[in-house]
């Protein structure tokens, strides 16, 4: 009786380890079907939510339009700016696409794409602030609002280095100190200037800087990931014979695409 028990009871062992083992690698290739990607849903139209929550936006639509060529179903997670490279590098998510330029700085920890966009930082100044171009901006008692973590901070300290910079988590932030006077200026990308200006046309204007090298903006993925990385830069070539960007700048930007041919700039979506 007792040989038949301890028979039993390693029949019933080994018929469980055949179960684990079954099941094991089909949750291992469910798990591997997702390709997580961490945005900040605060940039319309870039990155945004919809009325019912949901994430939206031209980023969005290449992050799926991505994971459909890889057969990878795409979940969105929305972190804050200063936790999306450390969401990379903790495997929290596998690549971060939000509008993110290419910088040295950044290339240490994270790797980037190819760029599937290019921007170009332009001005919104205060019309009381006296400032009729870019070059009269570098003045000792000039302040800048910018963006906390942004290629806004690096270029003025560059390029303005007489002008003092305040900090601030997010763009309504900087704009309203701009538009109450607060500040003299915000530096941002010549899109979300444009559009915050048509919102504060009373108080601001827009100012250009010239001779500026294009930002290339990527999505960045973990250290190392050369696979998905390749991957990406492959999916950004054929997306853009196919007229996938151009499409989405006429369904999303259509106003503003008129708007930068008409003063002769270079669109996002251009190569410089």
């Amino acid at each position: 009786m007792k040989k038949t028990r301890k028979t039993f009871r390693l029949l019933t062992l080994l018929l469980l380890v055949a179960l684990a083992a079954a099941v094991l690698p089909g949750c291992a290739q469910e798990s591997s079907d997702v390709l997580k990607v961490g945005m900040e849903l605060a940039y319309p139209p870039f990155e945004t939510k919809d009325t019912a929550g949901n994430p939206t936006g031209i980023s969005v639509d290449i992050a799926k339009a991505f994971g459909e060529s890889i057969g990878r179903t795409v979940e969105i997670s929305n972190i804050a700016w200063d936790g999306l490279i450390p969401a990379l590098q903790t495997g929290q998510v596998d690549m971060v696409i939000s509008s993110m330029t290419i910088t040295e700085e950044r290339a240490e920890t994270v790797d980037f794409s190819d760029p599937y966009a290019w921007a170009y930082l332009a001005l919104l100044v205060n019309k009381e602030s006296g400032i009729a171009e870019a070059a009269d901006f570098n003045q000792d008692g000039m302040v800048l609002a910018a963006k906390k973590g942004t290629s806004a901070v690096t270029y003025t300290q560059n390029t303005f280095p007489l002008v003092e910079i305040r900090q601030f988590n997010d763009v309504s932030a900087c704009v309203t100190e701009v538009s109450q006077g607060k500040a003299d200026a915000f530096m941002y990308d010549q899109l979300s200037i444009y559009q915050n200006y048509v919102q504060y046309e009373d108080s601001t204007q827009v100012i250009y800087i010239p001779g500026q090298k294009a930002e290339g903006w990527g999505a960045a993925f973990k250290k190392g990931n050369e696979d998905l990385v390749a991957k990406m830069n492959t999916f950004i070539e054929e997306y853009r014979t196919e007229g996938g960007f151009d499409r989405l700048g006429d369904q999303y930007l259509a106003e503003e695409k008129a708007f930068f041919r008409d003063n002769n700039l270079k669109f996002f979506f251009e190569k410089p």
